[in-house]
């Protein structure tokens, strides 16, 4: 199969597709960014704003919780379900302690015995006042970080940087006040929240919460002309092609990711959907670079090499709608859960469906989890139309899995890892050759006797670097290292200060994007 890949994508394409996954990971129905975009865009035209703000709110209501992904599985060990705490905090009043108790009793271990319950509602409250400012500094720091790296302009960024900031100077991490906030995430905070209390409640109520929000949460002048047009902003989606629709509300001309930036921007997107479990740190870029020298060694053409491997970047891209609880598990998943994570395949498929600019990654990417009999998921496809690269995607993501820790297990010896692979051969579900190729470039990799870091950091910085990412406590750092707790804190701030973030996820964020945690050079043979 030689195809040939896309010259070039269309920026705003690839950030309305990565909404429609950010709706997944907020536990909102996918096209909710969608909507809040045209929303925003039309409420920022009703108000007259400059063409450069018009453009921010654009972006910025596409992609401002791009750094969601970030303590996904903190959340989940806070309230549960993340994506469904998501859901209810996106709908809370976080900064009015009387609505988000009234909240966290509502919802916190919902369906759980009432001693389970209990405790996790005493979790959270003991919980929330201590973890929610580095929660919101490492969603701001990564959101930033990952806009950048995708090609969002420098006034984006910014806003990203402020969307825990309230109008009444009470939100985080800097307690911004008033004006000091800037526009365009001003309307959009507005759009965001109408849209949901309107798709669930109706226009009375979301006009009633917005007023109630007014100066707190929200501009109050922004509110009164959102009220004053809220029916012909509302009937104006109705009866539309969402995503038509936003790609032609993109304010100014058209802008496109060249060829030469486009493997970078498909990077940072994978190392989004890594950061969902500190188990699946650089997961995707590892399965795309197994990938592609595998399609290589088989004599693939260049071009398919290109495409796998960029369909390794983007597979796993459903994962986020599946809840940490399930992926964090310590133990086997029920019958029930494993419905719910055969189901990330199908996200991936309806999230890169709409991305025609990438032509068969967008195909290709979804049926990892297809094997030769028949029997993988989410469409249960043949052997006959499974072609050589998306066999060897199933057999990277496999041998790669097995070599990271998972929840439930330790990393497996690439011993272990390759018998594995041979017997799934000999059993019908893999391809030989695929199999045979990817153990070759696994297995034929001499780790160099010297290496020097990025950023200065000493070989000791990278086992400590490698553990923060994998979710490790400092006390779980010292045993496993051998040193002192006071130690591991004097590396982790030497660490923080070379690579310039304040976070664990801004850490791990930097370790995926410079490949600290995923090297061919340093498998185990």
């Amino acid at each position: 199969m030689n195809q040939t890949p896309v010259a070039a994508l269309r920026l705003a394409e690839l950030i309305a597709a990565l909404s429609l996954a950010l709706d997944l990971g907020l536990g909102q129905p996918m096209e909710h960014g969608l909507r809040t975009c045209l929303l925003a865009v039309r409420l920022g035209t009703i108000l007259g704003v400059s063409a450069e703000n018009l453009a921010d709110i654009y972006y910025l209501a596409l992609i401002q919780h791009l750094g969601c992904t970030a303590y996904a599985d903190e959340t989940a060990a806070i309230f549960g379900d993340d994506l469904a705490a998501n859901a209810w905090l996106l709908r809370t009043d976080q900064g009015h302690p009387t609505e988000l108790v009234r909240a966290l009793l509502q919802h916190v271990g919902a369906g759980e015995s009432a001693l389970r319950r209990t405790r996790r509602i005493l979790n959270a409250l003991i919980t929330l006042p201590r973890k929610a400012a580095e929660v919101a500094i490492g969603h701001c720091e990564v959101g930033q970080r990952l806009a950048e790296r995708i090609g969002v302009g420098a006034r984006v960024q910014a806003a990203l940087g402020q969307i825990y900031e309230r109008w009444d100077g009470q939100g985080m991490p800097h307690h911004l006040k008033g004006e000091a906030i800037l526009l365009p995430l001003r309307v959009v905070r507005i759009a965001q929240d109408a849209e949901i209390c309107h798709r669930l409640d109706g226009t009375e109520r979301t006009l009633r919460v917005l007023r109630q929000r007014a100066a707190g949460i929200y501009d109050p002048m922004l509110v009164e002309r959102f009220c004053q047009y809220a029916d012909q902003l509302f009937e104006a989606l109705d009866g539309v092609s969402l995503w038509e629709a936003v790609l032609a509300a993109e304010p100014g001309g058209r802008s496109y990711i060249p060829e030469a930036r486009l493997d970078d921007v498909l990077r940072a997107v994978a190392n989004f959907v890594d950061l969902k479990s500190p188990y699946t740190a650089s997961h995707s870029s590892g399965v795309a670079t197994l990938a592609a020298a595998a399609a290589r060694h088989c004599g693939l053409p260049e071009a398919d090499v290109i495409i796998i491997r960029r369909a390794g970047w983007l597979h796993d891209l459903g994962r986020i709608g599946v809840a940490n609880t399930i992926w964090d598990k310590p133990g086997p998943l029920s019958d029930a859960e494993w419905e719910r994570v055969r189901l990330h395949p199908y996200y991936t498929e309806r999230v890169l469906s709409r991305l025609k600019g990438l032509g068969p990654v967008g195909a290709i990417a979804p049926q990892h989890h297809e094997r030769l009999d028949g029997s993988g998921y989410h469409r249960g496809l043949p052997a006959s139309m499974l072609p050589m690269t998306v066999r060897i995607l199933a057999v990277a993501d496999i041998y790669h899995a097995l070599t990271q820790p998972r929840s439930y297990r330790a990393a497996q010896p690439a011993g272990t890892a390759a018998d594995e692979l041979r017997r799934q051969v000999r059993s019908g579900l893999l391809d030989d050759d695929a199999v045979r190729a990817v153990l070759t470039v696994a297995g034929h990799r001499q780790r160099a006797t010297r290496r020097v870091w990025v950023a200065g950091l000493s070989d000791r910085e990278i086992e400590v670097l490698r553990l923060v990412a994998r979710g490790h406590s400092n006390r779980q750092m010292a045993s496993l290292l051998g040193i002192s707790e006071r130690t591991i804190h004097h590396h982790i701030e030497h660490i923080y200060d070379k690579i310039d973030v304040s976070t664990r996820a801004g850490a791990t964020l930097f370790a995926m994007q410079h490949n600290l945690l995923t090297d061919l050079d340093d498998a185990p043979k």
